[in-house]
C-alpha cells in the first residue's frame, strides 16, 4: 500500500487522508495568517505558512503544511503574494518559494483596496490562481510602465506589452 506526501494512505487504499476542514488558519487579503481571529505573531511560523501554501485542484481548497500535519486554509483574497518582479526574464517570484511567468494581460486591481493581483499556477488550474503584489514588487512594477498613445504599456523580456489598467 502506498503512502501520500502527508503519510496517510493513498485515497484508493482502505483509509486515505482525512477530509480537509477549516481548522481557524486565515490567509488576509495584506498577507497576515490569523488563527481563530488571532495574529501568527511567530515569523518563523508565518514565513513556514508562506512558503507552505499550496492549492489543491480536486478539493478546490488552499492548504498549509507543518511536518505531517495539512490543515485547509480560508483564503480571503489570494493564496500567493508576489514577492519580486524580473521584467527582463518577465517573471514573478512569489510567497511559496517558486517562480512564474509575469501574465501582464491578467493584472487586476484588488477590489478590497486597490493593489495589483495577477493570474499564476496555470499549471494547476487552468484560469490560473490569483496572486497579489506586495508594496515592494508592486512598487516595481508600477515604476517600470509606461504611457504609450492612448494607454499604458510594460517592458517585459525586450517586448512592450498592452496593460489592461487604467
Amino acid at each position: 500500500m502506498s503512502t501520500s506526501r502527508d503519510g496517510g494512505r493513498d485515497r484508493a487504499g482502505q483509509g486515505g487522508p482525512p477530509p480537509l476542514r477549516p481548522f481557524g488558519l486565515v490567509l488576509h487579503h495584506d498577507g497576515r495568517f490569523t488563527h481563530e481571529g488571532q495574529p501568527i505573531r511567530n515569523r518563523r511560523l508565518r514565513e513556514h505558512f508562506d512558503r507552505s501554501v499550496e492549492y489543491l485542484p480536486e478539493e478546490r481548497k488552499y492548504v498549509v503544511r507543518l511536518r505531517h500535519f495539512r490543515g485547509e486554509v480560508e483564503v480571503e483574497e489570494a493564496g500567493f503574494f508576489v514577492r519580486a518582479v524580473d521584467l527582463d526574464r518577465g517573471e514573478v517570484q512569489l510567497s511559496d518559494g517558486t517562480r512564474e511567468p509575469l501574465e501582464v494581460a491578467t493584472l487586476t486591481e484588488s477590489g478590497i483596496d486597490g493593489a495589483l493581483l495577477c493570474r499564476v499556477k496555470r499549471g494547476l488550474v487552468a484560469e490560473g490562481l490569483p496572486a497579489r503584489f506586495d508594496h515592494g514588487a508592486q512598487a516595481e512594477l508600477l515604476q517600470s510602465i509606461e504611457v504609450a498613445g492612448e494607454g499604458l504599456v510594460l517592458g517585459v523580456g525586450g517586448r512592450r506589452v498592452p496593460v489592461p489598467l487604467s
